[in-house]
C-alpha cells in the first residue's frame, strides 16, 4: 500500500556519488559524508548504510539524537557531530564513541568529566574561526584553548576544522583563499606550540570538488553525496576550470497521486484567495500534497509531471493540497502517479527547479520534505 505521497531514493545514484568523490580525493583521504537533516531529506539510516557500503569512511551528523539513531541501527563507523552538543548530552555522545566539535571551555570540561565516568577517551575536533563567524574558536584564543585541552589526559585532540563562508556562492574565491590561509596558519601555530593534530579538515562539497589543496586528511561533502551541485557558481567553475569527468546523479524522486479530476468553466477561481482565475474551460487534478509535507507555500509558477507531461500548478499551495492544470494532457485518471520532483520517462523537474520557484536553494528543498513521508530505496 502506497501512502498519499512517498519519496524514492536511488541506491545506484547514491553509490555513484560516493564513488565519484572517492575517485577525486584518493584512497588515503577520509571521506566523511554529511547525513544531518535526515540525510538532506533522503532518509538517515538507509542512506548512511548505502554510503558506508559504497566506500565512505566516517559520517557526520548535527546532533546526538542523529548519532544515537545511527548507533541503534547498527552503524559502527566513526561519527562526527558537527553541531552543538548540550552539556547534559555529552556523556551520551562519549558513550556512543562520537567525535565532538569543541570551541568552548564548558564543553571541554564536560567531555573530560564524561570520559572519566565512562572510562573512554573523549575525541574532540577543535574548530577555528576563519571568517564565517558562526561556531568556532577565535584565532587569537586558539593557542591558549588548545594548550588547556592538551592538559586533559582523557581527551584526544584528534582534529582541527573550519568551514568556508562563500566558496560555493561565488566564482570569485578570494575570500575562500583567505580562509584557507588562516586555517593553514592556525594548524602551523599549533604545531609550533607542540600540538600536532593528525586530522585537518575544512572541505565541503564545493571545496572537495574544486580545490585539491582544501582536502587535507578528511573531506566533509554534503549535498554532492546526494547528486546535487552546491550552486550554479560551483558547477560553472567546474565546467570552466576542472572538467575531469566528475558526474553527479540526483538520487531523490518525490511522488504522489491524483485524488480528484474536475472540469470547471472559464472565469472560475482556483484555491484560497482567488489568486488564479481560469482563462478557459479547465480540467484540474487535485493532488494530496501541501506545505505540511514540505511543498513550499511560497512556490510561484510551479510544475508537476503527470503521464510524462508537464502540468502547471494553479492557485495557492494549501496545507495538504495542490491543484494542477491537466487540460492538455490526454488520458489522465484518478490515482495516476504525479512526480513532484525528479524524473519521469523523458522529463525531469529538479531540486534546482523547485528552489527557483520557491526562491530558495536546493539544500532547503530536499531537507524540508516531511520526515513522516516514507523513503523507499530503489535500484
Amino acid at each position: 500500500m502506497r501512502d498519499l505521497t512517498w519519496v524514492e531514493i536511488s541506491k545506484s545514484s547514491l553509490e555513484n556519488n560516493i564513488h565519484q568523490l572517492r575517485k577525486i580525493i584518493g584512497k588515503k583521504t577520509i571521506l566523511c559524508p554529511c547525513v544531518k537533516a535526515n540525510a538532506y531529506g533522503h532518509g538517515l539510516i538507509e542512506t548512511s548504510k548505502i554510503f558506508l557500503n559504497a566506500g565512505a569512511d566516517w559520517l557526520s551528523v548535527n546532533s546526538v539524537y542523529e548519532a544515537k539513531t545511527l548507533r541503534d541501527s547498527g552503524i559502527k563507523s566513526p561519527l562526527y557531530i558537527l553541531g552543538y552538543v548540550p552539556l547534559d548530552s555529552i556523556k551520551l555522545s562519549v558513550e556512543l564513541d562520537c567525535r565532538l566539535v569543541v570551541y568552548n571551555y564548558e564543553t571541554l570540561n564536560a567531555v573530560s568529566s564524561a570520559s572519566t565516568s565512562t572510562g573512554k577517551t573523549g575525541k574532540i575536533h577543535l574548530k577555528v574561526e576563519t571568517g564565517t563567524n558562526r561556531q568556532g574558536i577565535l584565532y587569537k584564543d586558539l593557542k591558549a584553548f588548545a594548550k588547556i585541552a592538551k592538559t586533559f589526559k582523557n581527551i584526544e585532540i584528534e582534529g582541527l576544522s573550519t568551514h568556508f563562508s562563500n566558496i560555493e556562492d561565488s566564482t570569485d574565491h578570494s575570500y575562500a583563499e583567505l580562509q584557507l590561509e588562516r586555517f593553514i596558519e592556525a594548524a602551523k601555530t599549533l604545531k609550533e606550540t607542540g600540538i600536532d593534530i593528525p586530522i585537518l579538515h575544512c572541505a565541503n562539497s564545493a571545496a572537495t570538488i574544486l580545490f585539491k589543496k582544501t582536502r587535507f586528511n578528511m573531506v566533509r561533502p554534503g549535498i554532492s553525496c546526494y547528486g546535487m551541485w552546491p550552486s550554479l557558481e560551483t558547477y560553472n567553475t567546474y565546467i570552466q576550470e576542472i572538467k575531469n569527468g566528475f558526474k553527479l546523479s540526483p538520487a531523490l524522486t518525490w511522488k504522489t497521486k491524483i485524488a480528484q479530476i474536475k472540469n470547471i468553466p472559464i472565469g472560475e477561481a482556483v484555491g484560497y484567495g482567488c489568486t488564479y482565475i481560469t482563462k478557459r474551460e479547465t480540467t484540474l487534478a487535485v493532488i494530496p500534497v501541501g506545505y505540511y509535507d514540505g511543498y513550499d507555500r511560497s512556490i510561484k509558477n510551479g510544475l508537476v509531471l503527470i503521464n510524462d507531461h508537464i502540468a502547471p500548478l494553479r492557485g495557492r499551495i494549501c496545507m495538504n493540497i495542490i491543484m494542477a492544470d491537466i487540460t492538455d494532457i490526454p488520458g489522465v485518471k484518478t490515482e495516476n502517479e504525479v512526480v513532484l520532483m525528479g524524473s519521469s520517462k523523458t522529463t525531469a523537474l529538479t531540486a534546482e527547479d523547485f528552489a527557483n520557484w520557491a526562491g530558495t536553494i536546493n539544500y532547503e528543498v530536499t531537507t524540508r520534505i516531511n520526515e513522516r513521508i516514507p523513503r523507499i530505496i530503489i535500484k
